[in-house]
């Protein structure tokens, strides 16, 4: 039976193929708050059930019901490579919002790749069928051209939808309900880590033998005691396996479903390599950066795109005293660090001003214009 033209009042959603979140959910948000008529469907997994809202259609990703409703759907909004045989039909509009400002070189400007071909040459395949892909700013946009090659759509450069968050009235309202929720005090100071996610480790050995923290999280919470609340971030796919790694003073936020939400929440970052930096970076709140590993990871690992030790809008502790110490006066390490913040920002957060969602709307779904 044929299936008709693409239903333009279809939406298949995949964020981290399952996750409702991300850039997939700022965009579904928006088409919400412009239209009640579309029908949305997401990508979900039992263990993340409980984080959808009512009103959507569930699908599991790999199913003959999600290929269905892939080939129903004119719009396919994903954050990631789908890795699935699925088709596009002509008419279909395949949104790829992507999920990172690039420090860390991807696609085929990565160099792990060579040690995980097969893995790449199943993302490669997708490139070709996206027909947008969201860009942060002007830096991405060129990064994204080359590294994702067979792609020939178009690249739109709106900004994160996700980080539009960060800007809204209510992220006051926000910070003050996950905190509550996390069980964090009004006036502790609430620490936020989130290390980068480690190829070689993880393909090499697997996340649950491969992946432990290098930063003593639990010697830091002793130090400040309960004037600090220590958040800690790690993959998705590692969080489970560091769950019980950490003492009481750490609450472990890896499942936690929307990391936007920390970032409010929060009042200082600690990261090494993630692009989770470019997003904080919109809060204005001070960063410091664990690169214990820095010359392996920049020499050997991944590779970066520009100079991190000269842009980096933090200072660079290499020993877990290093951090303490820094995270001692953030007063300082901020006025320290203020023209670097302020030009990192000026690169790569202009577009990060609260309507990033409303562009992507007004750019890709033509009904809606």
């Amino acid at each position: 039976m044929s299936l008709g033209p693409p239903d333009p009042n279809r939406v298949v959603y995949n964020s981290f193929n399952g996750r409702f979140s991300d850039n997939p959910r700022a965009i579904y948000e928006e088409l919400c708050r412009r239209t009640p008529d579309l029908e949305h469907i997401w990508t979900i997994k039992d263990e993340t059930a409980a984080e959808f809202p009512e009103g959507i259609t569930a699908v599991v990703p790999g199913t003959p019901e999600h290929a269905r409703e892939v080939e129903r759907a004119k719009y396919v909004v994903s954050n990631v490579e789908m890795r699935e045989n699925l088709d596009k039909r002509p008419g279909v509009v395949f949104l790829q919002t992507w999920h990172g400002t690039p420090l860390k070189r991807i696609g085929y400007d990565n160099r792990y790749v060579v040690a995980n071909p097969a893995g790449f040459e199943r993302d490669a395949r997708e490139y070709v069928r996206w027909d947008y892909l969201i860009s942060p700013n002007a830096f991405s946009s060129e990064i994204f051209g080359r590294a994702f090659r067979g792609f020939d759509g178009e690249v739109i450069e709106t900004g994160w939808p996700r980080n539009d968050a960060l800007n809204a009235a209510d992220r006051r309202q926000v910070r003050e309900r996950v905190r509550a929720g996390l069980g964090l005090g009004d006036d502790q100071t609430v620490v936020l880590y989130a290390p980068t996610w480690r190829d070689n480790l993880v393909h090499e050995q697997g996340p649950a033998e491969a992946f432990s923290l290098a930063l003593d999280v639990d010697e830091i919470a002793r130090r400040f005691g309960d004037d600090h609340a220590l958040l800690l971030r790690v993959h998705f796919l590692v969080g489970a396996q560091l769950a019980d790694a950490a003492g009481p003073s750490v609450v472990n936020v890896s499942a936690y479903p929307e990391v936007r939400e920390l970032y409010l929440a929060a009042d200082v970052l600690i990261t090494d390599y993630s692009s989770v930096m470019f997003d904080f970076a919109v809060t204005g709140k001070p960063m410091i950066f664990y690169v214990y590993d820095l010359e392996h990871y920049r020499d050997q690992l991944r590779g970066f795109y520009f100079d991190f030790e000269a842009e980096a809008p933090g200072p660079l502790c290499r020993t877990s005293d290093e951090v303490s110490e820094a995270l001692e006066d953030l007063e300082t390490i901020s006025a320290t660090h203020a023209d670097r913040y302020r030009a990192f920002t000026d690169t790569y957060c202009y577009l990060d001003d609260g309507r990033a969602a409303a562009r992507v709307v007004d750019h890709v779904f033509e009904e809606l214009r």
